[in-house]
Formats: C-alpha cells, sequence, structure tokens
C-alpha cells in the first residue's frame, strides 16, 4: 500500500506541475515499462563543456509499470559541478519526476506513439549550482517503429524553463538501434537543442552506444559523444540497470 500510495502521489506532481532522457540517450521512446515491472538504475552521466564541468555521481532512476501502457519515473541525482574558476561543488541536486503514457499501439504500417512529461523539482542548492532554482517541465512526444532486429525512435518537445538569463528551449532527437544478439545492442542517436540561455547557441550533436544484457534481470548501458555545432561539449552515460516484476 505504501509504495502504491507513493507512485499515486509521484503521478499528481508530474501532471500539476538538463534532463536525463532514455537511458543510454537524450532520445527517448514512447514505450513504458510492462505493467507491474520496475527499471531500476544506477548510474552516471557527465558533461565536460569549456565553462563547466558536470556529472550525476551518482544518480538512481527507478521506472515502474503501474498500468498498462502507463509508467511512472523518478530521478534522484547527487552532482559533482566543478565551474570554471570556481571551486567545486558536490551535494544532491533537483528531482525529476514524469508520467509516460503510450496511447497508439505499433502495428505494420504505423508507429507506437507516446508522450512523458516530465517535470524538475529544485531541490538542488542553486548557490552552490547544484540546481536551477525554479520548477522546470518538459513537454515531448515520442514515436517508435521496429522491423525485426532494427528499431528507431524519437520526437522532441518543449523545455519551459524560467529564471531571469534562461530561454524556453526546444529539443529534438532521432536514435536508431540494432539488436546483434541476446546480450548484445548497439544504437546511436542525433539531436538538436534550441539556446536554453540568453546569449548561448543553438547545438548540435551526436551520441554512440550499447546495451549489454548479462541476463534477463542485470544490463549494463553505456554511452559517449560530443556535439557537432554550437558550445563545445562532450558527454558520457553509464549505468547498471537491474529489471524485474510479476
Amino acid at each position: 500500500m505504501v509504495s502504491r500510495s507513493l507512485i499515486i502521489i509521484l503521478i499528481y506532481l508530474s501532471i500539476s506541475v538538463t534532463t536525463f532522457a532514455g537511458p543510454p540517450f537524450r532520445t527517448d521512446d514512447p514505450e513504458p515499462v510492462e505493467y507491474w515491472h520496475w527499471e531500476v538504475y544506477v548510474a552516471s552521466q557527465g558533461s565536460f563543456e569549456r565553462d563547466e564541468t558536470s556529472l550525476s555521481a551518482p544518480h538512481l532512476e527507478i521506472n515502474y509499470g503501474i498500468y498498462p501502457n502507463v509508467q511512472v519515473h523518478l530521478i534522484t541525482p547527487f552532482m559533482y559541478v566543478k565551474p570554471k574558476a570556481s571551486p567545486a561543488h558536490y551535494g544532491y541536486s533537483d528531482t525529476e519526476l514524469g508520467v509516460k503514457f503510450r496511447f497508439i499501439q505499433e502495428t505494420e504500417l504505423h508507429p507506437q506513439v507516446g508522450i512523458f512529461p516530465i517535470v524538475l523539482l529544485p531541490t538542488g542548492d542553486k548557490d552552490r549550482a547544484l540546481g536551477s532554482g525554479e520548477v522546470e517541465g518538459f513537454l515531448p512526444i515520442w514515436l517508435q517503429k521496429s522491423w525485426g532486429d532494427w528499431k528507431t525512435y524519437g520526437g522532441g518537445g518543449y523545455w519551459i524553463n524560467p529564471g531571469s538569463a534562461n530561454k524556453d528551449y526546444w529539443f529534438f532527437g532521432w536514435e536508431i538501434e540494432r539488436t546483434i544478439s541476446e546480450h548484445f545492442t548497439v544504437g546511436a542517436e542525433v539531436f538538436h537543442q534550441t539556446a536554453s540561455e540568453v546569449g548561448r547557441e543553438s547545438s548540435t550533436g551526436f551520441n554512440v552506444g550499447t546495451i549489454i544484457n548479462i541476463n534477463d534481470l542485470h544490463h549494463v548501458l553505456l554511452s559517449s559523444g560530443k556535439n557537432i555545432s554550437g558550445p563545445k561539449n562532450s558527454s558520457f552515460y553509464l549505468a547498471y540497470q537491474l529489471t524485474f516484476g510479476q
């Protein structure tokens, strides 16, 4: 009863109000976790820019299939941030909540489609560069289509990014992946983001990654990439994933 009540609260928060996305990529998909199943990630995601280095160390991500075609989502991150010419800081950052809802099923003729609204709660310390100090929101739509060992998904949405020096912005991404074997999947994505701050450029980049399925329960996910236009940036993602359910 306690866990079910917590999940209902998360749904309410997510509907009433710099994100982690579809591991190990920034682009997400419309496919929710199966009903009564769990995904648990212990992960680190890092970004290396000219003016700042930041990484989660670590963050915990939990996804649960609360109903058929509906998934609730939680990320609790600890962050390390080192601005250029400033002291480094480490501590708890902004909490991410979301609900993924698939409303069109995939067929031979058309893709599956879903939405995944996300809210970031300002639980981090803004003065130590560990949080934004504002409630942020992301309103995306995602599509996915599969053919045998190949799968592709993508879409995008609008970020609500309050703050005196900030701007609302758009994010778009597309990913393609291939299952090599029951233990090994490879993929790559391209993405574009409009400027999120006053005086800052838009950016376009890519990531390549892999999913290693040790067995039905245990998985390792990793990716790395960089911007090809806009601010110079390189990034990585590394996670252990546990999947289980009724």
